[in-house]
């Protein structure tokens, strides 16, 4: 593969944040067709939105009220998310599909695009990120289609707390959809949950000891500055030091043995203090104190078919555009190349010129 600028016949790409800066300079890329960048990584982890919207209001990803959400002709069509999954698989050596939202299950074709996603060769990894509400009566279609695991995004099981939470008075519904996730047999089931101070940090012990009796996986994610209402401060989020913290007069936490290849999570084996049984694993994802950019292996695409090379990152590059202006294959792939090619070294929350993105996670897809 050429190392060039891209020329498609049609303008150039222009990504699309504040300064609209063009796609960077590829001349010193490395003659190869992996999503590298220009710090030795290479993305083979694909983060996919297929919304912006939502059926909850998490405080800390969204407004209560005032988001304006795409239309359906601005979200990736079926065929559209079917086919840059293929040029990613085929092309660029994507390994990994993570479909996300907003709320992926508000897609009444998301059966279509996993089965789609599923035939593809080499067949990805298919997973899923969910609030699980619906999921009790999709959770086994979702497996026949070629769902290969799910996580649940569920910060309390007290339902008093959930809805403080989340503003909508629904927990009930997100338990049946584990169960029907656990009742269609997927597995491993994740369940990621956000610790905010004086809410639900307290509730941690009991919210790991639900998932431990369940066979799920607890997550537990420092809490980001992706929220709507830009509320989020350093100096009083829950950190991952907490969380040993939390844990400690109930649980023993031993880091696992097998190493971590790139994922966001460190991962502990859990045993009960008093009586020293095994009860399964915890993972702890420190994307603020700990950060993990140096072995990032993700690149991400919104609801709208745009390139965002990382969560924090305030410039986008439009895929969408070269798809329906009748682009193939290897340009699209081109323009994806160069869009990663750009992905800076770390996220840069310990810098002082720090700047948290206009868009909350809803719309840039978790």
């Amino acid at each position: 593969m050429a190392s060039r600028r891209i020329s498609l016949g049609m303008p150039t790409p222009r990504r699309t944040d504040e300064t609209a800066t063009a796609l960077p300079d590829t001349s010193d890329r490395p003659l190869t067709p992996a999503l590298a960048d220009r710090f030795g990584r290479e993305a083979t982890d694909l983060r996919l939105s297929l919304t912006d919207f939502c059926n909850l209001r998490c405080t800390y990803c969204m407004p209560a009220s005032g988001l304006t959400f795409l239309g359906k002709d601005q979200l990736l069509s079926v065929d559209e998310v079917v086919r840059l999954v293929r040029i990613g698989v085929e092309k660029l050596g994507i390994e990994q599909v993570r479909f996300t939202g907003g709320e992926p299950l508000t897609r009444p074709d998301l059966e279509e695009i996993i089965a789609g996603v599923a035939a593809l060769e080499p067949r990805p990894d298919i997973s899923l990120t969910t609030n699980a509400i619906g999921l009790d009566h999709r959770a086994a279609p979702l497996r026949a289609a070629g769902l290969d695991r799910i996580n649940v995004s569920l910060d309390t099981v007290v339902s008093e707390t959930f809805e403080r939470l989340s503003r909508r008075p629904l927990l009930h519904r997100v338990l049946a959809g584990v169960d029907g996730a656990l009742a269609a047999g997927l597995d491993p089931i994740k369940v990621n949950a956000v610790l905010l101070p004086g809410v639900n940090d307290h509730e941690l012990p009991d919210l790991l000891d639900w998932c431990l009796e369940r066979g799920l996986q607890l997550r537990v994610i420092e809490q980001m500055p992706l929220d709507a209402d830009h509320l989020w401060e350093r100096g009083t989020m829950i950190t991952a030091g907490d969380v040993h913290e939390m844990l400690r007069d109930r649980m023993v936490l031993t880091p696992v043995a097998e190493a971590r290849d790139g994922a966001p999570a460190e991962l502990f084996e859990v045993a009960d203090r008093a009586t020293g049984r095994h009860r399964g694993r915890v993972g702890i994802i420190a994307s603020v104190t700990r950060p993990f950019c140096a072995d990032c292996r993700r690149t991400r695409l919104t609801a709208e078919g745009r390139v965002r090379t990382c969560l924090f990152s305030r410039e986008e590059t439009d895929l969408r555009g070269a798809l329906r202006s009748g682009a193939d294959d290897e340009a699209i792939a081109e323009i994806w190349r160069a869009a990663q090619w750009g992905k800076k070294a770390g996220h840069g929350m310990d810098r002082g010129d720090f700047v948290q993105p206009e868009r909350p996670m809803s719309a840039i897809g978790g």
